[in-house]
């Protein structure tokens, strides 16, 4: 039967670059490392090194299991450090990532600093992600939670995602544009139009959806001269290079006084801000969700019906 030791060593054999400078590192002799290496791969029925008096060259076999195998000893090790820290009462910091697309304006600011409160043990680490790299992240276990724009392209099996609310999307023309004075548009009306911002056929997010609504109503978005993503975007719609299909709610926070903000009166235009997490997440992590959960819904953030 395969062994904590056993994994333990592996890795450190690789990340050593031998058995002998492994051997010290783990004060054990070298001959006891080598047996159980042998019996791991006695145990696998697989060689996971090749090896001479000198060196060792890992096998196919042998680099898939030992980036399994670190990644496994990595998830060991923080919930080691979360177990002793919880158990002194410091709980720790947590990583939240976040789309530029999804602003920390409130309510989602306000209750984030709420849950913190109720958690005095935890801090939080923030910083901005697009949607897949959120998802990738909290995935492999480098980040906590994400708050994403769906759609998330790529399935990740460790991944849950809850959806906290639905928001309708705004056009952000330049303030002299034809539409500018108008509090409302149809879709159809922005089919001539450059858009600063475009998706790439590999990432989710609001670009990509933005793009398969505007397919879906008969045109793809024409790309503008001068492109961006989401945290630059309005400074180029300022400065008349194109339009974007902006959330409303960064039409709120935006400092650019040259653009206007008229409604997409399609009934399908809206995007689902997500909160993402590990399925298997520590409980400190699960239990700052909940609460943060709980105070979007006590102020009055729904999420869609069905969801």
């Amino acid at each position: 039967m395969i062994s904590f030791r056993q994994l333990r060593y592996f890795v450190e054999i690789v990340e050593a670059g031998g058995y002998t400078r492994a051997a010290e590192r783990l004060f054990i002799a070298q001959s006891a490392l080598s047996r159980q290496i042998k019996e791991l791969e006695g145990d696998l029925d697989v060689v996971l090194l090749r090896r001479d008096a000198k060196q060792f060259e890992l096998t196919d076999a042998g680099q898939d299991f030992y980036e399994r195998s670190r990644k496994i000893l990595l998830d060991i090790d923080r919930a080691v450090a979360q177990a002793r820290t919880i158990g002194k009462g410091e709980h720790g910091a947590l990583r939240l990532l976040h789309s530029s697309s999804v602003p920390l304006s409130a309510p989602l600011g306000p209750t984030l600093n709420a849950a913190l409160k109720a958690f005095p043990g935890i801090s939080l680490e923030i910083s901005q992600a697009p949607s897949e790299y959120q998802a990738r992240e909290i995935d492999e276990g480098s980040a906590d939670i994400g708050l994403a724009r769906l759609p998330i392209l790529r399935k990740h099996p460790n991944l849950e995602s809850t959806v906290l609310y639905r928001e309708r999307l705004v056009a952000a023309v330049p303030a002299t544009h034809r539409l500018a004075q108008r509090d409302e548009v149809e879709i159809s009306e922005l089919r001539e139009e450059q858009f600063v911002s475009v998706p790439h056929r590999d990432r989710g997010g609001l670009s990509y959806l933005v793009a398969e609504r505007c397919i879906a109503h008969g045109f793809y978005p024409r790309v503008a001269r001068a492109t961006s993503r989401k945290n630059s975007l309005l400074s180029l719609v300022n400065a008349g290079f194109g339009i974007a299909v902006v959330p409303q709610s960064m039409a709120s926070i935006s400092l650019a006084a040259g653009v206007s903000f008229p409604a997409v009166k399609d009934a399908d235009f809206y995007s689902e801000v997500a909160l993402l997490r590990r399925r298997d997440a520590p409980a400190m992590v699960m239990q700052f969700v909940q609460a943060f959960i709980g105070g979007l819904r006590a102020a009055g953030l729904q999420a869609p019906h069905g969801n």
